[in-house]
């Protein structure tokens, strides 16, 4: 037995089949060697498949990644059956071989060639479904009409309370400015009363001053008449 060169990925390859509609699928081929490998992907039924690329060179610890694609079908196989299948060769190829070198005489079976062979079969599956539509408001109990006004009611009242919640914050504006209205008001009152006093008391000991001179020259003035 050959020694494996390649790790192919994945086992199988697997088509959502559909009608009238060409699907693909991918193919990695993985070289596990140093060596520069050389390989080749052929079919059971070339005319309802495309391989790209179908031959080619995987580097030394590379990869190289194929697509198959399977053309439109016009009939489903009965219970989605396929007995197609795919071959992958390969072989060591000499050193630096590119792409386009590649040949059939690489792969012709010769005493001391080794050509590894590994077998793929085609498997068709359902195509993914489409996600499940949203129940409609009449088999919750409920009418596109009702609906529409519950939905009315509560923009309403979304509405109301954030007309309710500007009212309040008027009202509370409001108020602070009274007070503060207010606390002016009573300062200007003290500052007036403050300013009456003051003067007051001045008037007072401008009295009391011109009093006590009166009172000087008065006694000044009897003393002279006395003696």
């Amino acid at each position: 037995m050959p020694t494996e060169l390649l790790s192919i990925q994945p086992s199988e390859l697997k088509f959502p089949f559909e009608l009238k509609k060409q699907v693909s699928c991918s193919l990695r081929l993985v070289n596990l060697t140093e060596h520069y490998v050389a390989y080749k992907v052929k079919t059971t039924s070339p005319k309802k498949y495309c391989v790209r690329p179908n031959t080619g060179v995987v580097l030394p610890q590379s990869s190289v990644d194929i697509t198959v694609t399977m053309q439109v079908q016009r009939e489903a196989p009965p219970d989605l059956q396929c007995k197609d299948k795919f071959l992958i060769q390969s072989v060591i190829a000499p050193y630096g071989i590119s792409a386009k070198d590649v040949s059939q005489e690489l792969f012709n079976k010769e005493p001391g060639k080794d050509i590894c062979e590994t077998k793929l079969r085609a498997v068709f599956v359902p195509p993914p479904q489409p996600p499940s539509p949203v129940l409609e408001s009449a088999e919750e109990g409920l009418s596109p009409k009702s609906s529409y006004s519950l939905d009315n009611g509560d923009q309403s009242t979304f509405f109301t309370d954030t007309a309710r919640a500007a009212l309040t914050s008027l009202t509370e504006e409001r108020n602070a400015a009274l007070r503060k209205t207010q606390l002016l008001q009573q300062e200007l009152a003290q500052v007036l009363a403050s300013k009456s006093k003051a003067e007051t008391t001045q008037s007072q000991q401008k009295f009391s001053f011109m009093f006590v001179i009166i009172v000087a020259i008065l006694s000044f003035v009897l003393g002279i008449l006395i003696y």
